[in-house]
This record gives structure tokens, C-alpha cells and sequence, in this order.
């Protein structure tokens, strides 16, 4: 190829956007001409690696914005030491299935039982099969709320909370210090009701919210 041709067909990807194309195509067509592919073939193939290097790009970014643990993932996690019935819960909840009906996680026991590991576990793979998720400890959640209540922009706070699939909060039991931090924080909940999944660990009982 032609140092004039190789320029022009790089500028013309570039605009188009297509930059895993852009980077490969030489290398694409050495491999095309070794094995004597066709033009389909050759075309399939690019186009391809621009596909998947887009998920990539995107499952990225997911994760950037999600905040998550990236520590905490789910080939970190010793599900052996699980209960079976809470580690088949688990495996259960990776399909995602309760994001799409905008369902409910809550995990519940003492300190270090693994409880937030779990969650931003499954979380991630959440993430990794495209969701969008935000994780949050639950008392810079109630912070941010308060802050918004008190500037007047509750509701603007809560419709871009609103634009997430899931939002796992962690350790709701730090809720216990005023009626206000409660109020805002349940006023969240009910917001998401029926609109998005929220997947939430405590050190609390249910019965002792």
C-alpha cells in the first residue's frame, strides 16, 4: 500500500471513528494475504476487533463511574466459605435478571462476614454484562442528600441517582444518628421503588431499621 493511500485511509478512519480499524488494518491484511481470506472474511474480521474493542472501552468506563472496589471482585471472593444456599443466592443474582425487574438485594449480618464483598462481586459482573451500577457507602450517600435537601436541589440529586440500574449502598446501620438523615435516605428508597434495583448491606435487622 502506497504511502499516500495508507494516509488517506487512516484520516478517513479517523473521522469515522474507528480507531481498533485504524490501528490494525495493515496487520489484519498480512494475515488476510497469508491465509487467502476474501474481502468478506477480511471485513468480518476488522470490523470484529472494533466491536470488541468497544465493549471493552465501554465495560471500562462502567467501572470507572460505578465506584466500585475493583478488589472486590467476584474471583476474589472465597465462596467456599459460604453458606450453600447464600452462595447459590449469589451465583443466582449474576444473571442479572433482578436488575431488569428492578428488584431488591439486601444482605444482612455482623462486621466482616463479607457482606460488601459479596454484593460489589456481583456488582461487577453486573457491570461487565453491560448494566450501569453505582456503589456508595451509605453515610457519603446520606451527606450528598442532605447537602442537596439543604440546597434545594433534592429532586435534581435523586433523578441522576434515578439513571443508574442498581445502586448498592453500603452499611445502611450507619443511619441512626438524626430523623432527617433517615428521612432522606428513605425518601431515596422510595423514589427508586419500582424504577430501579437497590442492593443494600447492614449490620441491622431488617426489624431494627
Amino acid at each position: 500500500m502506497t504511502k499516500d493511500v495508507s494516509g488517506l485511509l487512516a484520516a478517513c478512519l479517523q473521522e469515522l471513528h474507528l480507531p481498533a480499524v485504524r490501528a490494525q488494518y495493515e496487520a489484519v491484511a498480512r494475515q488476510a494475504t497469508a491465509e487467502a481470506w476474501g474481502y468478506p472474511d477480511y471485513l468480518r474480521e476488522l470490523l470484529e476487533r472494533e466491536c470488541q474493542q468497544r465493549r471493552q472501552n465501554r465495560i471500562e468506563r462502567l467501572l470507572r463511574e460505578s465506584r466500585l472496589p475493583l478488589e472486590k471482585s467476584w474471583w476474589a471472593l472465597d465462596v467456599k466459605r459460604l453458606p450453600v444456599k447464600v452462595a447459590q443466592q449469589l451465583r443466582g443474582l449474576l444473571s442479572g435478571e433482578f436488575v431488569e425487574r428492578r428488584e431488591n438485594v439486601l444482605v444482612f449480618g455482623p462486621p466482616g462476614c463479607g457482606k460488601t464483598h459479596a454484593l460489589c462481586a456481583v456488582a461487577q459482573e453486573l457491570v461487565r454484562s453491560g448494566r450501569r451500577v453505582l456503589f456508595t457507602t451509605c453515610s457519603l450517600l446520606v451527606q450528598e442528600l442532605l447537602a442537596a435537601k439543604r440546597d434545594l436541589t433534592l429532586k435534581n440529586v435523586l433523578k441522576r441517582l434515578g439513571q443508574w440500574q442498581a445502586l448498592l449502598i453500603d452499611d445502611l446501620g450507619y443511619v441512626q444518628q438524626s430523623r432527617e438523615e433517615m428521612e432522606v435516605l428513605f425518601t431515596l428508597l422510595a423514589e427508586r421503588y419500582e424504577r430501579g434495583s437497590v442492593m443494600l448491606t447492614s449490620n441491622l435487622a431488617f426489624s431494627g431499621w
